[in-house]
């Protein structure tokens, strides 16, 4: 967790990834906010879900994204090809827990929305090799190794976000000495106008 210019926490990936979410909360970059949500949803026993996102009008670009619990909404009902087969489990319950996170001017990610609460058991899995406390009933083992793999995106998303906000920041160092660069031939292109000026003022005398 680290500060920026107003004073306000920005959460980059390599940060603390044991808080919770509140409106306000600011991120280095998209990638950053899933990072985080991913591992608060695995932390507390949940599955986290990409959600909807919305697109700039001006370039296309992703600027707002809701990420929600895996949970959220509820399954199309479809008629069944035969009776004689095993009904699916039921995965969606109507879940509202969720962040939505949406791109400010600045470039920073900004929460704008946190829901808490879940409206079904949430149960934690196991740790470095270790089983946490059970928070409520087990899940079925198809859903712990939904848990599983999803701690697994969770570390490889974190070390994509690394490596992107590492990559941002040599972008950002190079634009600065461009424009640097920039000023400093446009400050030289004036002095020789500069120059000739005077020169063909004495050259008239």
């Amino acid at each position: 967790m680290i500060e920026n210019s107003d004073g306000k926490e920005v959460v980059t990936a390599e940060g603390s990834l044991d808080v919770e979410p509140y409106v306000g909360m600011e991120f280095e970059s998209e990638e950053s906010a899933k990072v985080f949500y991913d591992a608060y949803a695995t932390r507390l026993g949940f599955i986290m879900r990409v959600d909807a996102f919305r697109r700039s009008m001006r370039d296309g670009k992703v600027v707002w994204r809701r990420l929600v619990c895996n949970k959220e909404g509820f399954r199309k009902l479809r008629p069944r090809r035969s009776e004689n087969r095993k009904p699916r489990a039921i995965t969606r319950e109507g879940c509202k827990a969720m962040i939505v996170v949406k791109k400010e001017k600045s470039g920073k990610w900004v929460v704008t929305r946190f829901v808490k609460e879940h409206n079904h058991p949430l149960v934690t899995i196991p740790v470095n090799g270790r089983r946490s406390v059970l928070l409520s009933q087990t899940p079925d083992e198809k859903d712990i190794k939904i848990r599983e793999l999803t701690a697994e995106l969770q570390r490889e998303r974190k070390r994509s976000a690394a490596y992107q906000e590492q990559l941002e920041m040599v972008l950002r160092d190079m634009e600065d000495h461009s424009h640097h660069l920039s000023r400093n031939i446009d400050d030289i292109v004036e002095s020789v106008k500069e120059i000739e000026t005077k020169r063909v003022a004495v050259s008239h005398c």
